[in-house]
């Protein structure tokens, strides 16, 4: 039996305020070319199928389409809930569309009931477990004590190793394959993914997830394999500058007879990419260099002298995918710690250094009206000194 494994869509997420969608119906249209082109049986979605629980229309026709495409390329499909996903919303109709051959899996409860395959080495059971949150779980599982995912995933696995154990009796050829949406203790994090939890009470740990032929994980936006059998594939698209786009794939397990699964991962091509580009703003307007960054999000972190004027509405007339905007003051200066700057200096001083820190050096005259200022300040003298002030701000 061939899988494929992919998780954490994220319909409906935004990148530093862009709009995804039609990145992500690219991504997901891919899907379903991999899935005709290597005879996938089976998807798995390890959960995170929208960014919110409340998705927008937009956001649920991509979703609706991806599933059409899936099944029409020929694989059914295993999909669980992440800790995005608003189970209830996400789960409507799952009766019904599992005849269809879609498989929906958000309640708790039904952790230990899996979806039944076959092929010619005998019966595959998948195990979908959606996003388990302690507190609103721990009653429907019957384990009240429980406080974090490692107490939950526990219960909610026994569970399954139970029914596994009753399976394997009946029918030793079975083999079984279990999806879960969670925090892995040894997989490393790649930035955008959101907490489910506070502290360490989030992770689990990886022993929990033995004894399976697979484990489909979700949560985590990097592929990863956690241990042999337990992978992440990650995320479709890269949701922040810090992943790579070159990196995003999906992963097909075959699942022989016996043995342990194969698996291959197959990389995405990603529909517009991103890059972060570092330098002054004329020598990224000018430089031949960022051309193919003109049609990728860009991250630009800028390292003029002086803040430049306006500087995100100039970079977006050559990269009109520009996103994310950073100044980072180069004077050696700003490398020491505010107070070693300021002691040993005058009032003046302190006062033309900040002007020249939020706009740019002041100038003769403005210096003049810092020394006004000043006067005005420390003396009982005229306060309509101050008024003259106002165009330093503004300016």
């Amino acid at each position: 039996m061939r899988i494929l494994h992919t998780s954490d869509w994220h319909i409906g997420r935004t990148f530093h305020g862009a709009d995804l969608l039609a990145d992500q119906r690219a991504a997901l249209a891919e899907l379903a070319t991999i899935v005709a082109a290597e005879a996938v049986d089976v998807v798995i979605v390890a959960g995170d199928i929208y960014d919110r629980a409340i998705p927008s229309a937009d956001a649920v026709a991509v979703c609706d389409e991806a599933f059409r495409a899936l099944r029409r390329a020929g694989a059914l499909i295993v999909v669980s809930s992440g800790n995005h996903d608003s189970p209830t919303r996400l789960g409507a109709g799952a009766a019904f569309s599992a005849e269809g051959g879609l498989h929906l899996r958000t309640r708790p409860q039904d952790c230990a009931v899996p979806v039944v395959l076959s092929d010619e080495h005998g019966p595959v059971c998948i195990y979908p477990l959606p996003y388990l949150e302690p507190e609103t779980t721990r009653d429907v599982l019957g384990v009240p004590q429980a406080r974090s995912h490692q107490d939950i995933l526990a219960a909610a696995l026994g569970a399954v190793r139970a029914d596994l154990e009753q399976r394997r009796a009946a029918d030793p050829r079975t083999r079984a394959v279990a999806a879960v949406h969670a925090f892995v203790v040894g997989a490393a994090a790649s930035g955008s993914e959101r907490s489910i939890a506070v502290g360490g009470v989030e992770t689990v740990s990886a022993d929990l997830l033995a004894d399976f032929d697979y484990v489909a994980l979700g949560h985590l936006h990097s592929t990863q394999e956690v241990r042999p059998g337990i992978w992440y594939s990650g995320s479709p698209l890269a949701y922040s500058f810090g992943e790579r786009s070159s990196d995003k794939g999906v992963l097909l397990v075959d699942l022989d007879a016996d043995g342990p699964a194969v698996v291959r991962r197959v990389r995405l091509e990603s529909p517009r990419g991103s890059t972060v580009l570092t330098g002054t703003l004329d020598e990224l307007l000018a430089d031949p260099a960022h051309r193919a960054a003109e049609e990728r999000y860009v991250s630009a972190i800028l390292t003029d002298a002086v803040r430049p004027v306006d500087p995100m509405r100039r970079l977006k007339e050559r990269f009109p995918y520009a996103v994310h905007l950073e100044w980072v003051d180069q004077r050696p200066e700003q490398t020491r710690s505010y107070k070693e700057r300021v002691t040993g200096r005058s009032d003046l001083d302190v006062m033309a250094g900040f002007l020249a820190d939020v706009r740019s050096p002041a100038d003769p005259a403005e210096v003049d009206l810092l020394e006004q200022a000043l006067r005005a300040a420390t003396s009982e003298g005229d306060d309509t000194a101050l008024d003259g002030l106002d165009h330093l701000w503004s300016a």
